[in-house]
């Protein structure tokens, strides 16, 4: 059954708790969210704190996919720029679809609903992300139509010995 999206939901307990859980739940099963295992609910609140500021200031919305149960099943930011020569595009940030999903396309899914969002947007003609090397995210993302337009190697330092390359994925709207 495909999930539920809805753009700049209404933040709620419920809605901050489940997303607190999809963050950790996705963390913990080694998904490249900004965190390495183990992670507690606790460690992300701050970050969701941000992001949850950038809402407030208008900056930023919020995609949240739920299931047939109504559980937050997949998330996603999209983020405006503010350097004036650059608000034609937004960054996708924090990108997860829970660990229990995983191989029903809710992936294709969530980004397909990013797009969509994102054209409703004025101005807004392309989404960039990062991703995390060395998982094939690089190779997912290809396969939605995003296009590698950069890549750092070394720059993400997931512990010590174990670097990956920081990955730059561009996705033109028109």
């Amino acid at each position: 059954m495909p999930l539920t999206f809805t753009l700049g939901p209404a933040v709620t307990p419920a809605l901050r708790d489940g997303l607190l859980d999809l963050w950790a739940d996705v963390s913990n099963a080694g998904g490249a969210v900004g965190f390495v295992s183990p992670v507690a609910r606790e460690d992300l609140r701050p970050e969701l704190v941000k992001h949850f500021a950038a809402m407030s200031e208008g900056r930023t919305r919020l995609l949240v996919g739920h299931d047939e149960e109504g559980q937050v099943a997949a998330t996603a930011f999209l983020t405006l720029n503010t350097h004036r020569l650059m608000t034609h595009w937004l960054w996708l940030y924090t990108v997860m679809v829970h660990p229990r999903h995983q191989g029903k396309g809710y992936g294709r899914d969530l980004l397909a609903a990013a797009a969509d969002a994102a054209r409703t947007l004025d101005g807004i003609e392309a989404i960039r992300l990062t991703c995390r090397g060395g998982l094939g995210l690089e190779r997912f993302y290809a396969s939605c139509g995003y296009k590698e337009v950069g890549r750092v190697p070394g720059a993400i330092r997931v512990a010590p010995g174990d670097d990956r390359d920081d990955v730059i994925m561009l996705l033109p709207l028109g």
